[in-house]
């Protein structure tokens, strides 16, 4: 008699995408990109007196207080929309 554990038949037989080959060739090559392209683009954020990073701090600011008032991400506020209408 096979008996087959239902254990083995779920587990996956390889390992994750991110510790493929694969997977750390292009962990590699996206973080080689993003540092190039700061590296790059290094003049046109700090040449801009603040704006770009005022504009970033003030949507991480909307974005705490907005998800403050209606209860976070699991989705909050009354069944059925919120019309007053």
């Amino acid at each position: 008699m096979n008996q087959d554990n239902p254990s083995d038949r779920d587990s996956p037989t390889h390992g994750s995408f991110w510790r493929s080959r694969a997977g750390l060739a292009l962990i590699v090559f996206l973080a080689v990109g993003a540092l190039l392209l700061g590296y790059e683009h290094r003049v046109h954020v700090f040449s801009s007196d603040g704006l770009l990073i005022g504009l970033l701090i003030a949507c991480l600011a909307m974005h705490l207080f907005m998800h403050r008032g209606h209860g976070g991400h699991g989705g909050g506020g009354t069944p059925g929309g919120g019309g007053s209408s």
